[in-house]
């Protein structure tokens, strides 16, 4: 492999990591659906949720709105290990979000990926939700009123 190549690997897996912090922000879980492989799992043990393919992300991200007031998170970019056409990486996380039920809170999380090249670029085959340091302390701020 060149080294452009790799460059271009590194690019394209920080740009699918940063699209999926969009498709969360923007609650598009038609798009989550479709970064990762057809057999891609999520997983998220803190929630407790795994879900194992496209239909089955996109269903459960369906009924998000449902049980989540707001979510606000932010992605920064951790470790990506290369080899051929898959590939392994940490994405660091910090999460800020509020129930319908009021419970609220903050997060610091890890996301271990595992990425597989597709002829649509590079997807996730697999990512596993850490979380690494959590405060459920009653949020003081809010989202702004319209």
């Amino acid at each position: 492999m060149s080294d452009f190549q790799a460059i271009a690997d590194r690019v394209e897996i920080e740009a699918l990591r940063g699209e999926f912090t969009d498709a969360v922000m923007m609650r598009d879980y038609d798009r989550i659906a479709l970064l990762f492989t057809p057999d891609g799992v999520w997983r998220m043990p803190n929630i407790p949720v795994e879900l194992e393919g496209q239909e089955p992300i996109r269903a459960w991200g369906s009924r998000v709105p449902d049980v989540v007031d707001f979510l606000v998170q932010n992605t920064h970019p951790g470790v990506i290990r290369l080899d051929g056409d898959s590939a392994s990486g940490r994405t660091y996380m910090s999460e800020v979000g509020r129930g319908r039920d009021g419970r609220g809170g903050l997060n610091y999380a890890i996301y271990h990926d595992r990425y597989q090249r597709t002829g649509d670029g590079w997807k996730f085959a697999e990512r596993v939700y850490e979380v690494r340091y959590e405060d459920s302390s009653p949020l003081a701020g809010s989202p702004p009123r319209r």
